[in-house]
């Protein structure tokens, strides 16, 4: 994509959603690490399920904490790899608790020395709970850097760097949101709509997928 096409790319996505959001449900930056560190090989609407039932009773590393592990596990277990995320969650709320004073930090460093947290978890907080201008490369983020030649790279970092390198500034905040929306409902993995797409003349894509015939 050329930055000619980037500019257009964008500025269609932010015309379109001009105050993108995550679909992932929370009120607090807590409830918000909580749900993300959950939602790992999992979908926002199956996390979202889950953290509407645990946070009407534990929304504080000191409430999940008093849950327990079968407390905890028993409140998520509709989430897949719901046992090592209780585990991981766990360990995290205590880390928060011993040396947070119970607050979620706001430095990469810290969040990333959270058990269960990576870097994608790391950019969703600091760009959701913060306003930082980071880019979480998911599924989506990593197929659509690729398939439109937005950011072509090898590795979810390699893709990450790039984005952020070529995605004009006055965007970059909202970018995650507007990517990670298209990547789900417009241009997903095995057939994008691309018919639908108000952007696909923008993007690289050659084998574009053709209205169907009726």
């Amino acid at each position: 994509m050329t930055p000619a096409h980037i500019e257009t790319f964008f500025s269609t996505l932010r015309a379109a959603n001009p105050h993108p959001q995550t679909e992932l449900e929370y009120s607090s930056v807590f409830e918000l690490l909580a749900a993300v560190l959950l939602s790992a090989q999992a979908t926002d609407v199956g996390v979202n399920k889950a953290t509407r039932r645990l946070f009407v009773v534990a929304n504080t590393p000191q409430k999940i904490l008093a849950l327990g592990l079968e407390g905890l596990e028993q409140h998520i277990k509709t989430i897949g790899l719901y046992r090592s995320k209780a585990k991981h969650l766990l360990q995290t709320c205590q880390m928060l608790v011993n040396l947070h004073a119970g607050q979620v930090p706001r430095t990469r460093e810290s969040l990333e020395a959270l058990p269960g947290v990576g870097r994608k978890t790391a950019n969703v907080v600091l760009n959701v709970a913060f306003g930082e201008p980071t880019m979480a490369v998911d599924t989506h983020l990593f197929r659509l850097g690729n398939r439109t030649g937005l950011a072509p790279g090898k590795t979810p970092l390699e893709v990450e760097q790039k984005l952020l390198k070529r995605i004009p500034a006055q965007y970059l905040v909202d970018a995650h949101h507007w990517l990670i929306l298209h990547g789900r409902y417009v241009c997903q993995a095995r057939k994008p709509l691309c018919w639908q797409c108000s952007v696909s003349h923008t993007c690289g894509y050659t084998l574009k997928t053709p209205a169907p015939t009726r």
